[in-house]
């Protein structure tokens, strides 16, 4: 038996999932397991202190605060509807986009990390939409503001959408930020 605890959505699939769906071997800790003779159980939770984990309540806390997501992350069903997201997602992404924005602000595609973090092994486009609406309501409520790429801290909607339509300021290649607003 293995456990890892506080796996990135990145090191949980290059790791872990990858190879586990290509049935190659799969190393965790000092041990390899074959797909074919292992059993694998995936949960997404809040990450545990190093407290929380340590003289064997690691796997009590994950089944006790995390759910289970194992059937939907080694699903073939590519069609399948995206789960609705859980109860306060926009306003956990909102709020931790605008605490970042107080240290200095962050970059479009960070927030689509935030995102990432939230809709843990959901669809890219999931995360992107749920950074998207975030980002645009956040606006809307002037909470924050954008800045660079020809949109300066007193944009309005029009420059908003016209950098959150364009990929480039998501992906990085423009310098689109989101920041403070102006004497906030």
């Amino acid at each position: 038996m293995s456990r890892e605890f506080n796996l990135t959505a990145d090191e949980l699939q290059r790791r872990i999932l990858a190879p586990w769906k290509a049935n190659t071997l799969v190393i965790s800790g000092d041990q390899k397991w074959a797909p074919e003779r292992a059993k694998l159980t995936i949960y997404e939770g809040p990450q545990l202190r190093p407290d929380e984990i340590g003289m064997g309540r690691g796997w009590g806390n994950v089944t006790k605060h995390g759910t289970d997501v194992t059937a939907r992350l080694l699903s073939a069903e590519a069609a399948e509807p995206p789960p609705a997201p859980p109860a306060g997602e926009l306003d956990r992404c909102k709020q931790e986009i605008m605490r970042r924005c107080r240290d200095g602000g962050i970059s479009l595609g960070a927030c689509i990390e935030i995102a990432g973090g939230l809709r843990f092994g959901s669809r890219v486009s999931e995360r992107l939409a749920l950074a998207e609406q975030a980002v645009w309501e956040l606006l809307h409520a002037r909470a924050v503001a954008l800045e660079g790429d020809g949109a300066g801290p007193q944009a309005g909607a029009t420059e908003w959408q016209r950098a959150l339509l364009d990929w480039d300021a998501w992906t990085g290649t423009h310098a689109v930020r989101v920041v403070a607003p102006a004497g906030g």
